[in-house]
């Protein structure tokens, strides 16, 4: 059995030189890419979820992995139809989401990987949605970098773009570097399992599996085309000039303040170089020069363009034809704006960009430093939404349903929504403006945490109040310490300590560039297929709970994994048979 580095390895290297992939479905026979994909997804909240069938990740063992095989070598796997549910939109409106099976997650899991290795040295720079190493805060950073005096912005979004991707058009850019029919007709299946919705079956005519673990790279590799389209045609289409020609007036009004300095009159040359400084030294409507960028994450897109904009119109409706008659789908014409960008604000990942002019702020030398450059804001629905939640009738409250949680754990739940909200913000220049989030959730904090130690919120900021030391500098915190005895270090939750000084170069995490890990410690457990309560070497797999606050402490099995802090648990069948109707008897290690 091969390694399932090894083998990412060499489908990674192969489509670094664009060479087509063969084989493909054999590589599925590989039980080491399973067990990389279940060390993956069985930490996921959705691990535990139920779709159409029963089976979720709990009991997963070597001969669930081999009974897959086996199917996949006799071409007899068949994808079960997801369990349809919704969830609400910002718009109020209701997304669609499928839950698969658990089954189907592993085997999706495993041809994503495989996937992701040989398409992600293909897909364009310019997009930032769903792959390794990159994300929203990337998108904003190369927007930051590329966008420098673009006179119009163009708000892109797909309308449906997941649900309404075609399924031919999808299976034809598969097809033109992976050639593999089996491979194929599996790819097939999945597109067209359907699902359940009242239990009642439904064919899927278009989109991608929504909540499948595949979908993301599958969309990607649709709209690819869409980044191919503009970086191949329409950005050379619109771009010309090294730079624009000088600006005549700001070039006479700057000759005219020098000869008046050389002849001694101080005071008109600085009147004079005062009104050139309202001016822009180049040429704005240059008819030779024009800038066209583009960036994607996920269906959103944002291009900006340095012309007329009857040009960004064009520019428009050409994404359109081509979204129209290459990919089938089509452009929400609610959504795709046309924005000034030194009057208007665009919007973009949840922040609004425009163009900065400030022809008052000079550098060292004496010249406007940030006029052009890209400004990253803040929306001012974003504090008050996120105030919103810790008020009622425009005050800070304690939250009831808070209470039944400890000290410790209300503290960490607001820092943690605090902090994410923050964080996501921080390339903002106006951060500054969510120090109202901070203060009425503080508010709601200490009254939260009065309501449920029956005391007064001065007692509340007497008993939790301290000092915390970062890099950024010293802040007065709301801190609350669990003792956990002596050999163990005492837990720790803070609500503030975080700056809201804008530094345009702040390093943000994103998604982690590592793409394949080392073998897992659970993986380690089940190889060793040794039930880890009764020592039987027969008929091995995983117990799983949801979360360790679950175990009661009552069983033997209970106690053995709260002492371990693991919400999994190598068995036999029998142990895990008696686990779940509760007759387990206990029986000592062995």
């Amino acid at each position: 059995m091969r390694n399932a580095a090894a083998i990412n390895n060499i489908i990674r290297k192969r489509g670094q030189r664009g060479l087509p992939l063969e084989g493909v479905y054999r590589l599925l026979y590989q039980r080491d890419l399973y067990l990389r994909a279940y060390a993956k997804l069985y930490a996921n909240d959705g691990a535990m979820t139920r779709g159409t069938t029963a089976e979720t990740v709990d009991g997963m063992s070597m001969r669930k992995i081999d009974r897959i095989i086996e199917k996949l070598k006799h071409e007899r796997y068949q994808w079960t139809p997801v369990r349809r549910t919704y969830i609400p939109k910002k718009n109020g409106k209701m997304r669609p989401l499928g839950m698969p099976c658990w089954s189907d997650k592993l085997l999706q899991e495993v041809i994503r990987s495989i996937m992701e290795s040989y398409y992600e040295p293909q897909f364009s720079d310019r997009s930032h949605g769903f792959r390794p190493g990159r994300g929203c805060h990337t998108a904003l950073q190369e927007i930051r970098r590329v966008g420098k005096a673009t006179k119009w912005f163009i708000e892109g979004d797909i309308s449906a773009c997941f649900d309404r991707i075609d399924h031919s058009v999808l299976m034809e850019i598969i097809a033109e570097k992976i050639h593999d029919n089996r491979f194929h007709r599996l790819m097939r299946g999945l597109l067209k399992a359907g699902y359940l919705e009242d239990w009642k079956w439904n064919a899927t005519y278009s989109g991608v599996p929504q909540g499948g673990v595949i979908s993301p790279i599958l969309s990607n590799l649709v709209l690819d085309r869409l980044d191919s389209f503009v970086d191949g045609e329409l950005i050379p289409e619109h771009t010309r000039g090294s730079q624009r020609k000088t600006n005549p007036p700001y070039v006479a009004l700057t000759v005219a303040a020098s000869r008046a300095r050389q002849k001694g009159d101080r005071e008109q040359a600085r009147r004079l170089s005062q009104q050139a400084q309202t001016l822009p030294s180049r040429d704005p409507d240059d008819p030779n020069f024009r800038r066209l960028w583009y960036v994607r994450y996920a269906d959103d897109f944002l291009l900006g363009y340095t012309g007329p904009k009857s040009e960004a119109v064009e520019i428009k409706q050409q994404i359109s034809q081509f979204l129209g008659d290459r990919l089938k789908l089509q452009l929400s014409n609610e959504k795709t704006l046309i924005t000034n960008g030194r009057e208007e604000r665009a919007k973009f990942l949840g922040y609004e960009v425009h163009i900065h002019r400030a022809d008052h702020k000079h550098d060292w030398r004496g010249q406007r430093c940030i006029n052009g450059s890209v400004g990253l804001r803040v929306p001012q629905t974003v504090a008050r939404k996120h105030c919103t939640k810790y008020m009622r009738g425009g005050k800070p409250v304690h939250l009831p349903e808070r209470l039944n949680d400890g000290a410790y754990g209300i503290v960490a739940r607001y820092q943690s929504e605090y902090s994410g909200v923050v964080q996501y913000y921080r390339l903002a220049y106006n951060l500054h403006t969510l120090s109202r989030v901070k203060w009425v959730a503080e508010q709601s904090l200490t009254k939260t945490l009065a309501n449920k130690l029956r005391t007064s919120r001065r007692e509340i900021y007497r008993r939790f109040r301290r000092e915390l030391v970062t890099p950024e500098g010293t802040y007065k915190v709301l801190m609350v310490t669990v003792d956990r005895g002596p050999k163990k270090k005492p837990l720790s939750a803070h609500f503030g300590g975080i700056s809201l000084r804008w530094n345009e170069w702040a390093v943000i995490g994103e998604m982690p560039t590592m793409i394949w890990s080392d073998r897992s410690e659970l993986i380690d457990r089940l190889l060793a297929q040794k039930c880890e309560l009764c020592g039987s070497l027969e008929d091995i797999e995983v117990h799983h709970i949801r979360k360790l606050a679950d175990l009661k402490g009552r069983s033997r099995w209970e106690k053995v994994m709260a002492a371990r802090r693991r919400k999994t648990l190598v068995v036999c069948l029998k142990c895990h048979q008696q686990i779940h109707s509760g007759s387990y008897d206990g029986r000592r290690l062995a």
